[in-house]
């Protein structure tokens, strides 16, 4: 992170733990990933030079979104965002966190749909190529593969986000640790779309994600971040 994304580290307002560990999947060797949002002075959107869009540090997995790009993002049905806001290791929230947290549900809608399934769906083009080109597959994507269509599937069909893979996790397991042949993981991959499509037909979710609400958060953070100049 160079020196002009560190001075804005302390707007940042939220900040989680995701991956593996948010997933209940860790082991002795997993990395930390943490996620979240800032909240830049409004002179740096009044300005020619305004904030990045994301505040990013390979070293440590560290990634941070302006508010507004955070929920643009999280509206259009983003899972690393939407996983982001439902993490159950959070390691700070301030009151703008917490009035965001407080209508993360309405983000939802049957766009997920889409979204989970496209990106399984670009990972196992992913998995295609490395069979292609080194002879076997890439077994931590597979994992995440199926995760995405499990917990989409749930999402769609009870309306909410669960990051755990709780009764899930051996079988996940099994397929980061390659004890599936590919056979066999593209078995349960197509049960588990089966699944999620029939689930959407008959989703909980709204069509749409609530853009009113989502906006009036957005505008109350620009507000709460003039009066504290």
């Amino acid at each position: 992170m160079n020196p002009a994304q560190q001075s804005l580290l302390p707007y940042v307002q939220y900040r989680c733990v995701v991956g593996s560990k948010a997933y209940g999947l860790n082991r002795s060797s997993s990395d930390t990933d943490r996620r979240g949002f800032y909240l830049p002075p409004p002179e740096r959107d009044w300005s020619l030079f305004p904030p990045p869009e994301q505040l990013e540090d390979r070293e440590t997995d560290e990634c941070y979104w302006e508010v507004g790009k955070f929920v643009r993002i999280a509206l259009k049905g983003n899972p690393n965002l939407l996983e982001a806001m439902h993490s159950p290791i959070v390691e700070l929230s301030t009151p703008i966190a917490e009035e965001l947290l407080s209508i993360r549900s309405s983000f939802f809608s049957q766009k997920v749909h889409d979204t989970y399934r496209g990106y399984a769906d670009a990972q196992f083009r992913k998995l295609i190529n490395g069979v292609a080109n080194h002879g076997q597959p890439n077994w931590k994507h597979a994992m995440h593969l199926l995760r995405l269509l499990i917990q989409g599937e749930q999402l769609v069909r009870t309306g909410i986000l669960v990051t755990e893979v709780g009764e899930h996790r051996e079988l996940l397991l099994s397929v980061r640790d390659g004890l599936l042949t590919m056979e066999q993981f593209t078995m349960h991959k197509e049960r588990l779309e089966s699944l999620f499509d029939a689930s959407i037909r008959r989703s909980v979710l709204p069509e749409e994600p609530d853009y009113g609400m989502a906006d009036a958060f957005l505008i109350n953070a620009r507000r709460t971040a003039l009066a504290m100049e």
